[in-house]
């Protein structure tokens, strides 16, 4: 209004037959009065694994924690009386690790462009994170890359002296209170009023993106006797579960709890498809000859008609291979029907269908050579794929059941225990199928490196990902405590690090 009146001695002129000069007020939108509802926020910890933490592009650091769904969610909080929220920082924004001077954890993925295409290409340079070097706390953001569900409850999990070990993890390491605290005993001593729990997905997750080369422990009760890559039995993580709400309930405290996505729903196993092979004609042509995979094929036609495999097996198990593009991988499958006892060379494996999952980080093995001296030993055709490099659907089924299991969980729970709950299984099941339509008009999907949802690993979220996530953390909080906080705008964070 001052600009329109110093402009009026210029317009005089024009505005001398204007009888009514009442200056004209306007009338600014009000700001919004938020409310906290029935919940404190005063106190806010987040207790969790990588994705609580704001891991992202296979790494932590600064500019992935300060793009964390939980620092997203107090930011929200801090409109209401919710404090400051404290992160215990990685040292950069390269984010790998050393444990006295030694190396142990990669730098974080950006998208790189090079003559052959853009590839997922870790950042130059020597992280300066060093897990000798403690923080000191408290820290609200709990959350711990890689633990699992039980971890949270070790001693010793956060003991520097056990990293070298592989018996402690190195990001509670350098910020745990003593080397016997545990991540609840940190999370509960801070005594929160409002706490987030989002725990289990990697009791499931690491099986899978192993490619089912761990075991599915359901009726095993004991974690200590578990690997690394194992699926933790049900009955376990329910019990421990319920011993941490248990404990951040203990004080009274209200609180959010999240459920497990599905693994067909984030792109470390949709990217890669099976049928990646293109081969000329006389390729195709040896390769279905009887110096390779024909004498294979023969073998296991002779065994069918012996009443050893089935006629479906039969037709599973054939390795055919044509001219042009479109081959499917030759990969390893356990759950065959093993005939090595009549011949050596008859050996578990087939060929890949539209079923099987390949892991993303089989994108840059498919295709190298098993032997560097031998040109025809191609990885994915004349020699099968390890395990390790694709998920059957056989392992599928597995980490489905589990998945479901854990979820009926964590709802019953948040029932229980009567606090909020979001359902985030839902959520990236919609994010995979359709997407979410921003403010601007563009998509969010979860298509790897360019839909926006999800970062470099393919499997935690890019920060704008993240946030769609706190929104919907958001909407369950302000349905169960009657607040009416804002939410964040998904377009103030990245999509994607270009670099």
């Amino acid at each position: 209004m001052k600009k329109f009146y110093a402009l009026i001695p210029i317009l005089g002129l024009f505005l001398i037959a204007c009888e009514d000069d009442t200056p004209i007020v306007e009338n600014p939108e009000p700001t919004p009065e938020y409310t906290a509802g029935s919940a404190d926020f005063t106190k806010y910890v987040a207790v969790g694994n990588s994705l609580t933490a704001g891991y992202s592009d296979n790494a932590l650091f600064v500019d992935g924690q300060t793009a964390s769904m939980p620092n997203m969610l107090a930011s929200n909080f801090a409109l209401v009386g919710g404090g400051n929220f404290e992160i215990p920082f990685m040292a950069d924004n390269l984010g790998g690790m050393t444990l006295g001077g030694t190396p142990i954890s990669s730098n974080r993925l950006y998208l790189a462009f090079a003559a052959d295409g853009p590839a997922p290409t870790p950042v130059a340079g020597q992280g300066s994170t060093e897990v000798t070097n403690k923080l000191s706390g408290p820290f609200n953001n709990m959350g711990i890359p890689g633990a699992k569900s039980y971890e949270l409850l070790a001693e010793g999990y956060g003991s520097v002296a056990g990293v070298a070990m592989q018996t402690a993890n190195p990001y509670f390491a350098r910020i745990s209170s003593s080397e016997t605290a545990t991540v609840l005993g940190d999370a509960a001593a801070q005594e929160p009023t409002f706490f987030s729990l989002w725990v289990g997905s990697n009791d499931i997750l690491l099986y899978a993106t192993g490619g089912g080369t761990g075991v599915d422990r359901t009726g095993n009760l004991n974690p200590a006797s578990y690997s690394r890559n194992d699926i933790t039995d049900p009955n376990v993580f329910a019990s421990v579960l319920n011993g941490i709400l248990q404990t951040m309930t203990a004080n009274g405290a209200e609180g959010v709890i999240a459920n497990l996505p599905n693994v067909t729903d984030v792109p470390y196993f949709t990217t890669v498809p099976h049928n990646p092979i293109p081969l000329d004609a006389a390729t195709a042509a040896y390769l279905n000859s009887e110096a390779a995979y024909g004498a294979y094929n023969a073998g296991l036609a002779q065994l069918q008609l012996g009443g050893f495999i089935t006629e479906d097996e039969l037709a599973k198990r054939t390795i055919s291979f044509s001219a042009g593009e479109g081959n499917a991988v030759v990969i390893m499958d356990e759950d065959l029907t093993d005939l090595t006892g009549f011949n050596p060379a008859l050996i578990n494996m087939r060929q890949a269908t539209a079923d099987d999952l390949l892991v993303l980080t089989s994108s840059t093995f498919i295709g190298t050579l098993a032997d560097p001296a031998n040109p025809t030993s191609i990885n994915g055709v004349a020699v099968p794929l390890a395990d390790q490099w694709v998920l059957t659907p056989e392992e599928q089924t597995l980490v489905e059941t589990a998945v479901t299991s854990y979820n009926q969980t964590i709802a019953a729970l948040a029932t229980q225990y009567d606090i909020a709950f979001v359902d985030v299984n839902s959520l990236l099941a919609e994010l995979n199928s359709g997407g979410f339509q921003l403010s601007d008009g563009s998509v969010v999907t979860a298509t790897f490196a360019t839909g926006g949802g999800f970062s470099l690993d393919g499997v935690h979220p890019a920060p704008r990902g993240y946030a769609i996530l706190a929104n919907a953390f958001i909407e369950a909080i302000n349905t169960k405590y009657g607040s009416n906080l804002p939410g964040v705008n998904p377009l103030d964070y990245t999509g994607l690090y270009i670099n």
